[in-house]
């Protein structure tokens, strides 16, 4: 497999605890972590596996530092690229939106031509919304602090080996 570049805020508590949680489960090898606040065109291309971390903010919207890296994401040709994405979310207060922004970047990402892996059953979840979710499966690992702390580590322990089967 090569080198997987994870990328998320470091100043968001959830994401970063989730990031962690990945990298251990990886072995701590093979995947480099990356601050997307703090991040150029060139480190973001230097890879061909991503897992990209992103929370979603207010009602389904992208946090601002995405937002802003979008205008860059749209320049790369993701061809022959392939994404993971992983997103904080709470169910109950934002049952409407759950994780939207898991589902905002896997079409951005797919509009350019990446290829998005790591599909998880929405088994285990309520919540009424959300734009992350394609018939019965997420583009992406939802994680939910909040309400489902407890489940977290288990989810994220069964969605790193499913990667670890799905990256080239």
């Amino acid at each position: 497999m090569k080198k997987i570049g994870i990328f998320y805020s470091f100043n968001t508590k959830n994401t970063t605890e989730a990031a962690n949680q990945i990298i251990k489960a990886f072995g701590n090898t093979n995947i480099e972590a990356n601050n997307v606040e703090k991040i150029s065109d060139a480190q973001f291309g230097a890879y061909e596996n991503y897992i990209l971390g992103v929370p979603t903010w207010f009602d389904g919207e992208l946090p601002n530092y995405w937002d802003e890296f979008l205008p860059a994401l749209e320049e790369f040709d993701l061809k022959g690229k392939t994404f993971a994405l992983y997103g904080a979310g709470n169910q109950k207060e934002y049952s409407e939106n759950f994780v939207d922004a898991i589902g905002i970047l896997a079409e951005t990402i797919e509009l350019l031509g990446g290829k998005i892996i790591g599909f998880v059953a929405n088994k285990g979840y309520k919540f009424d919304h959300s734009k992350a979710l394609r018939g019965n499966h997420f583009v992406g690992l939802p994680l939910d602090f909040d309400t489902q702390k407890k489940l977290v580590p288990e989810r994220i322990e069964k969605w790193v080996e499913q990667l670890k089967t799905e990256f080239k």
